[in-house]
């Protein structure tokens, strides 16, 4: 069994370097069966819902379902089989964590490394005049991309929000704005997400069985999901997560307030909740229930960076394993919320033929509180681009940096030379930094215990060096270290350590059966072709699973 991204088959690599190429060239082909095969159809009446707790780890499903031996997470793992040493892709982000479960692929393979990186080959944002621009640009699908990033609708215009936010459009493509976009410098047409994966989705195999599929996530660039086709997805509800919250009462955007994170998750299980009864995310018109749908929870996670929230101490007690109360408040909400999902599945007519599976994106790294190491991840940059001139160079030699847990560094010069520059200086400068309590603090090697620079970035992803989306330095943190100015969190994901990347996959098909645990290693790409197993299709029409040979979960 491979392990996400070290381990990828010999025989797989070829195909995957094949595929690195720019955001537009053509995703690996398929095999001949595949291409010549008539569309298949999906198994009759057979539903799949995906739940991602982002956050969870499985540390504290188990410690949930102790505690509360009566409670829905409690059920549900007492009728399925859970898979306790899953772990997520790296760079364990939200983007590449959610892109993995639906393609069944690595970021090596998918070409989606983080939601926030740079583009050697591609052209800024708003170009218009591809004669003669410079290549290299941001590719940013955050709230960034958004018509209105500030709107809870992403700019719709909806009136009387946040109530009326299940109105919001299911095709929010179209509330994306081009000239926030990449540029190809092929076409000097902006790049959307969909074009920039390339790989398909469990989507779009779903909709060529004759499938409706569904889907709502945090940001209106998730229509990632939609695949290269743009076709997957027939309903994709994405309220902007990282909106002003001010129109619920709440200060900052819903992110910076537990209750508001749990309201915004809310408006997603009611879209669910609609979809389970056959309706579109809005409740407004019947449509049927879709075979593959589902939502993520942001509960967790901000329960878990808060340092306060709600008048509750966010994180974990000093035993880095028990929730504390902040988070065991947000582990009752999950509870409650899967608790309605699962009991509104109970309910319907195809219950027997429903499978749950529940996950998460990524976990969240340190637990431990007294392990946390707040690094203000700026003056590191500063002082590289200083060493950079200082050494004979014109201008900076950091483009573009996205440093969470992880640090992620793109250079203006794209050669060895440069890489080795940049990691000789940060294995040999300290950098400040602060603890739980505020205390200054310095880490010694800018916070990292692995750097990676150049080939060493291409042969950690299995990629090739002159894949244009790899970053020329990856940095793996230690242990406890987070990239943020000033004292606003104390957890972080992103990177490499083993919080950030073990997480619960928990897979429960119809509405009976005994517990089971598998406690072999598994990824949570493994979830993809999971899903096609459940409905009856086949596995290898996924393009990632037949490049890296991802195999479907065990079944014990």
């Amino acid at each position: 069994m491979k392990s996400s991204p070290q381990r990828v088959a010999a025989a797989a690599l070829g195909v995957a370097l094949a595929t690195a190429g720019i955001a537009t060239a053509a995703v690996a082909a398929p095999s001949a069966t595949a291409q010549n095969a008539a569309p298949q159809k999906a198994a009759s009446g057979k539903h799949v819902l995906l739940l991602s707790v982002d956050g969870l780890h499985q540390s504290d499903l188990d410690w949930y379902v102790k505690a509360h031996p009566a409670s829905a997470l409690a059920a549900l793992v007492n009728r399925g089989t859970s898979y306790t040493q899953a772990q997520t892709p790296v760079p364990s982000d939200s983007f590449p964590g959610m892109v993995g479960q639906v393609t069944g692929g690595n970021p090596g393979t998918t070409g989606v490394y983080y939601d926030d990186t740079w583009n050697r080959a591609l052209f800024p944002a708003g170009t218009t005049d591809c004669s003669g621009t410079a290549p290299g640009g941001e590719v940013s699908y955050t709230e960034a991309a958004d018509r209105d990033p500030n709107a809870l609708d992403a700019g719709q215009g909806l009136a009387n929000l946040p109530n009326s936010i299940l109105q919001m459009t299911g095709t929010p493509r179209s509330l994306l704005d081009p000239a926030q976009l990449p540029v190809d410098p092929k076409t000097c047409k902006p790049v959307y997400p969909n074009q920039y994966l390339k790989v398909n989705t469990v989507f779009e195999v779903a909709k060529k069985a004759g499938l409706r599929t569904a889907w709502s996530d945090k940001h209106a660039a998730y229509d990632i999901l939609s695949g290269p086709s743009g076709q997957g997805i027939d309903d994709l509800f994405a309220p902007e997560i990282n909106s002003s919250a001010a129109i619920a009462g709440f200060n900052g955007d819903w992110t910076k307030d537990n209750a508001a994170t749990q309201q915004y998750d809310s408006y997603k299980v009611q879209a669910v909740l609609n979809e389970i009864g056959g309706k579109d995310h809005s409740g407004t018109t019947k449509v049927g229930e879709p075979g593959v749908f589902g939502m993520n929870f942001q509960s967790v996670s901000t329960a878990q960076k808060l340092p306060k929230s709600d008048g509750l101490a966010g994180g974990y007690l000093a035993d880095g394993t028990t929730p504390g109360p902040l988070l065991s408040k947000a582990l009752d909400y999950i509870d409650t919320q899967v608790g309605a999902l699962t009991s509104a599945i109970a309910a319907s007519p195809d219950a027997k033929k429903t499978t749950v599976i529940l996950s998460a994106k990524h976990g969240q790294s340190p637990m431990d509180p007294a392990s946390l190491k707040r690094v203000d991840d700026g003056p590191i940059v500063d002082g590289l681009n200083t060493a950079w001139r200082a050494a004979g160079h014109a201008g900076d030699l950091v483009a573009f940096s996205t440093n969470d847990d992880v640090m992620q560094l793109w250079f203006t010069e794209h050669t060895q030379a440069a890489a080795d520059f940049a990691k000789k200086y940060l294995e040999a400068n300290a950098a400040a930094g602060n603890d739980i309590n505020g205390a200054p603090l310095s880490v010694q090697a800018s916070g990292l215990s692995t750097v990676y620079a150049g080939a060493e970035v291409a042969s950690y992803f299995h990629t090739l060096t002159t894949d244009e989306r790899i970053p020329d330095v990856f940095g793996i943190v230690q242990h406890g270290v987070v990239y943020t100015g000033g004292k606003g969190k104390i957890a972080e994901h992103g990177g490499a350590d083993a919080q950030d990347r073990h997480v619960p996959i928990v897979v429960a098909s119809g509405v009976g059966g005994a517990a089971r645990t598998v406690t072999s290693a598994v990824e949570t790409t493994q979830i993809a072709p999971t899903i096609l197993r459940e409905l009856g299709l086949n596995v290898n029409d996924l393009q990632a699973v037949r490049i890296e040979g991802t195999r479907v979960l065990p079944q014990h």
